[in-house]
């Protein structure tokens, strides 16, 4: 099976993993029993041995993809002179399926229908377990599936038409469809199979499972109070970051997938199947500004558990945890794997856990600066936890750190951390002023202080009318169009009005925004090339809008929209010849799209600027 486009893939899933189904309807990616566990199927990272699970009409010369309004179930179409199919993919979520979980059992459901004509229909299952490192064995159960056993995870197929063994450790079957008629496959994950008699022996109600599916995402979709300008853009990006999320905990991982290049062929590879605190704090924003405060109030939980830690080798935080909230992530790379088209390493794990990324906490707190003020107060108890991430911001906001970027050349004194630090600190002091809560008010004061001037110092080139990258460099930084967002500068200042024209002119491709300058300044350690940020492009839109130049940010906003793929899904990266590039879908991108949206359509509604 030849690779496929990146951007040529749906998502389902269950708020505790994911899969990715293609055009083809194949299912080439997902990990059990959550999103940062082994994989079962990889085909995305290795075509000949990732496994996979196809079910497709074996004819259509057209093939469609589409959602249900409104929710994350999916539809592929195949279209034919001699007939149409479909196959609707979703993962059940509703009070059933949270009991199979507590049993630790996970589903993947597919329903196969003939719409127009006798359908043939061809099903190919050949799971992969542990990116492939794990053998298992076929037990076929005639008529009800098939089990795949492995030891530590097994997977049963149940099916309502005779499966025969591929002699390759899967599964095939050929049936035909009557028009109107449908065949439903449930694909599910336990433990130990022996353990669960019943396990092949109850078919699904898929339409019962469906239907219980769709009610609850748009039950929850019609929470949200956005109603403006790019309605189902938003919407699509509010699924995508709810199906981002790991139910038990209420943390959000920063992609579905690992390994995805940034360049094909190159060695940008990584695995964003973790918890972010950067990541996750500009989604808790997100949620907030979309009226989602239990969302925002079940990741303030696992937030205040992490708080609530000793003191690591980066202070009370680390910059990215496991969905459990495990802290070791060790990465090791999949050498068997071919990668991504040919894309190697495949990594899992991310030995960026033990970088310093000073501004994370910058963006965690002003996430519960927010929280508090949108959602809920915190406590006094979550205030000491707090305040002591703030002293502590205090006394180390002058070291080197790896910053946002997770670059692998050395340590620097990176602008965008200074600016975080400060934003650590005065949303510090704006809560503490708000709640009257205890504070060595003076000594967070003088720390915030001396931030703005080195910054307005050290990381302000004058010549170029513009800011840059790190103290001494050159290099321009995308990062640094937050710093009218996080109200560090006004909109309108010289200094931020002269980084927004310096990024369009030297870090834009077109529309499209480069997160820095390769080659420039220290470099980040690593060789090859990568494409635009998606997200650097969304934060370049709201910093126009921000500045009053609505016309410019309306054009860029509706031409980024253009590179989503046909299901309004974006990955980290656009490539030059506009393909997707890097893990799929990415938080990230859709976090900064909603953002954008809020702000572009405001300001429009008001013709001008206004504060928030």
């Amino acid at each position: 099976m030849p690779y496929k486009p990146i951007e040529s893939y749906g998502v389902i899933g269950d708020m505790h993993s994911v899969a990715l189904v293609g055009k083809d309807g194949s299912i080439d990616w997902c990990c059990l029993p959550h999103f940062d566990s082994p994989s079962v199927f990889a085909a995305i990272l290795d075509d000949k041995q990732g496994g996979s699970f196809s079910l497709a009409a074996a004819h259509g010369a057209s093939r469609k993809q589409m959602y249900l309004p409104d929710t994350n179930v999916l539809l592929t179409r195949f279209l034919g002179a001699e007939g149409v199919g479909e196959v609707c993919d979703f993962m059940p979520i509703h009070r059933d399926t949270y009991g199979a979980y507590r049993r630790g059992m996970h589903q993947i459901v597919r329903v196969a229908r003939a719409v127009r004509g006798e359908v043939r229909f061809r099903l190919a299952c050949r799971p992969a377990i542990d990116f492939a490192r794990r053998p298992h064995r076929v037990l076929l159960d005639d008529p009800r599936g098939a089990v795949f056993d492995s030891d530590g995870l097994d997977l049963a197929l149940i099916s309502p038409v005779p499966l025969l063994p591929d002699g390759a450790g899967g599964v095939v079957a050929d049936f035909v469809l009557q028009p109107g008629e449908t065949a439903t496959f449930s694909l599910r994950q336990v433990e130990d199979w022996t353990a669960n008699a019943d396990l092949l022996s109850t078919p699904i109600d898929g339409d019962e499972a469906l239907r219980r599916t769709v009610t609850f995402w748009r039950q929850w979709l019609g929470k949200s109070r956005y109603k403006g300008r790019w309605r189902e853009m938003v919407d699509r990006s509010a699924l995508v970051l709810k199906l981002l999320t790991f139910e038990p905990t209420g943390a959000i991982v920063a992609a579905a997938t690992t390994s995805l290049p940034e360049e094909i062929g190159g060695v940008r590879n990584w695995d964003y199947r973790f918890v972010w605190v950067r990541d996750a704090a500009f989604t808790l924003y997100a949620f907030l500004r979309l009226g989602y405060t239990e969302e925002a109030a079940r990741f303030m939980e696992w937030l205040s558990a992490r708080v609530s830690e000793e003191d690591g080798p980066t202070g009370p935080l680390q910059l990215m945890y496991g969905v459990d909230g495990r802290h070791e992530l060790p990465e090791i790379a999949l050498i068997h794997l071919d990668g991504y088209r040919g894309s190697r390493p495949v990594r899992i794990g991310n030995g960026a856990t033990e970088q310093l990324q000073l501004d994370i906490y910058g963006e965690l707190i002003d996430s519960v600066y927010l929280f508090d003020k949108y959602g809920s107060p915190i406590s006094y108890d979550f205030w000491r936890e707090h305040r002591r991430m703030a002293y502590w911001v205090c006394e180390n906001w002058d070291r080197e750190d790896e910053s946002i970027w997770e670059v692998r050349g050395g340590k620097r004194q990176f602008v965008y951390s200074k600016l975080q630090c400060w934003v650590a600190l005065d949303r510090t002091l704006r809560l503490a002023d708000k709640r009257s809560l205890p504070l060595d008010r003076q000594r967070v004061v003088r720390a915030r202080d001396a931030i703005y001037e080195a910054i307005m110092t050290r990381g302000w080139d004058a010549a170029r009318r513009t800011f840059v990258q790190s103290f001494g460099s050159q290099a321009l930084d995308a990062s640094n169009l937050l710093m009218s967002l996080m109200r560090f500068i006004s909109p309108t200042d010289p200094r931020m009005l002269g980084t927004i024209d310096r990024t369009l002119a030297e870090l834009a491709s077109d529309t499209l925004v480069h997160r820095y300058e390769l080659g420039k300044g220290a470099g980040d350690g690593l060789d090859g090339k990568e494409g635009t940020f998606s997200i650097c492009t969304f934060w370049l839109v709201e910093a126009l809008a921000r500045s009053g130049r609505l016309e410019e940010a309306r054009f860029i906003f509706e031409k980024m929209l253009t590179y989503a793929n046909h299901l309004g899904l974006y990955s980290e990266q656009i490539g030059p010849s506009g393909e997707l590039l890097g893990n799929f879908p990415q938080a990230f991108t859709h976090l900064g799209l909603v953002s954008a949206a809020f702000y572009l359509d405001r300001a429009l509604d008001q013709g001008g600027l206004k504060a928030d």
